[in-house]
């Protein structure tokens, strides 16, 4: 899929909208078991089975190599990651970590190794990892110390990487590691020998979740993804075309409070008045419902841009994904707010929300990492 120059940012082409519908219909059908999957710190297989009939996987994989397009589509996906964290957090994860741990594959020149392993992510045959974050290392990429060298027709890899989505879980890892005087991008199988995978930590809202040690694994010099020393072009490619898609996840999560808070607030009543039309809350409904919408109006109209351009409108996406991310926080408080004690109860579904909203706000660039780029690039932008 692709978008037109003179399509309004604000309106979905019926192709979107048909693809929406169809991601709509699989969050409904996994629903049922969302509370269960969205605790679970593997993979759900029930929910793995269902995306997997669905065919929604083929979205994040160019169609040469079992996909739906010619090349992935960043509004597809952040329209579909829209539709599934609105039920399932653990359904949009799956999703998006195909596409994100896969995309630098994707984008690469060794069409052998795409052939190899894009099939396999399209059919949910292999489950996905990007390998960034280190014990020591955050934002501060540059700073990471896994290593990669060759050794005759063969690669050897050392290091670790920490916080790493589908971490003990997936099948490969996209490895980004120092080589020379510059970084490299590396397809290690998990099953090589030398890998080793633990969980030591675990976040508020349960998530795939793990670290991976690599030591002194080899694999063949075929698995490179990118040329030597140039790995980090095709991870800042990465984060151009599925940054937004987290602003697209956020939407769906805020859609999903909001839609709580009015169920309970119209339904329940005080001193003879249904609680959503007394006192303030008609305004903090108000103020939520304005949030979700000018958060959804602009991250269509980001993913759009990055569909034409990832990397030119890099800064459209981070400014969606900032936005879309503080508004889901700011409209799940006022749900847990307006529902009172009911808000508060461990399981609810708005309980759930509550805790998933806030990781979005620190991966996939935080907050005031973002920030800071953006203040950066209006600083040059106003002195051209």
């Amino acid at each position: 899929m692709s978008v037109d120059q003179d399509v309004q940012p604000f309106e979905l082409p019926a192709r979107y909208r048909d693809l929406q519908q169809e991601a709509r219909e699989l969050a409904r059908t996994v629903a049922p078991i969302a509370e269960r999957a969205d605790e679970s710190e593997t993979v759900d297989a029930e929910v793995r089975a269902l995306l997997t009939e669905s065919g929604l996987a083929r979205v994040v994989v160019p169609a040469q190599f079992g996909g739906r397009d010619e090349a992935v589509d960043s509004l597809a996906v952040t329209v579909v990651r829209e539709a599934l964290a609105y039920e399932c957090a653990h359904l949009d994860s799956l999703f998006a970590m195909q596409g994100i741990g896969s995309f630098g594959l994707s984008t690469c020149d060794n069409v052998e190794l795409k052939q190899e392993w894009l099939p396999k992510v399209a059919s949910m045959e292999a489950i996905a990892a990007l390998a960034l974050t280190e014990p020591q290392v955050g934002s501060d990429l540059k700073a990471m110390t896994t290593s990669v060298k060759s050794e005759g027709d063969m690669l050897v890899v050392n290091g670790h990487k920490s916080f790493i989505t589908n971490g003990g879980a997936a099948d490969f890892y996209s490895v980004l590691a120092k080589e020379g005087d510059g970084y490299s991008l590396v397809l290690v199988p998990a099953n090589a020998e030398g890998v080793r995978t633990s969980a030591p930590f675990q976040i508020i809202a349960p998530h795939i979740l793990g670290d991976i040690i690599f030591d002194n694994v080899r694999v063949p010099e075929g698995n490179r993804i990118s040329a030597p020393g140039e790995g980090f072009a095709l991870v800042l490619n990465t984060l151009a075309t599925f940054r937004v898609s987290v602003a697209g996840a956020a939407v769906g999560l805020a859609q999903a409070a909001l839609d709580e808070a009015v169920r309970h607030t119209s339904s329940r009543e005080q001193f003879g008045v249904s609680l959503a039309r007394l006192g303030p809350i008609p305004s903090l409904l108000a103020q939520s419902w304005v949030d979700v919408e000018m958060s959804r109006a602009f991250t269509y109209r980001a993913a759009a841009a990055a569909a034409r351009d990832p990397k030119a409108n890099l800064h459209l996406s981070s400014i969606a994904k900032a936005g879309a991310t503080e508004a889901a926080g700011r409209v799940v408080d006022r749900a847990v707010q307006m529902m009172g004690r009911f808000g508060l109860v461990r399981g609810s579904k708005i309980e759930r929300l509550y805790r998933e909203a806030r990781p979005m706000r620190i991966y996939e660039g935080s907050t005031e990492v973002i920030y800071d780029s953006l203040a950066k690039k209006l600083v040059r932008d106003s002195a051209k």
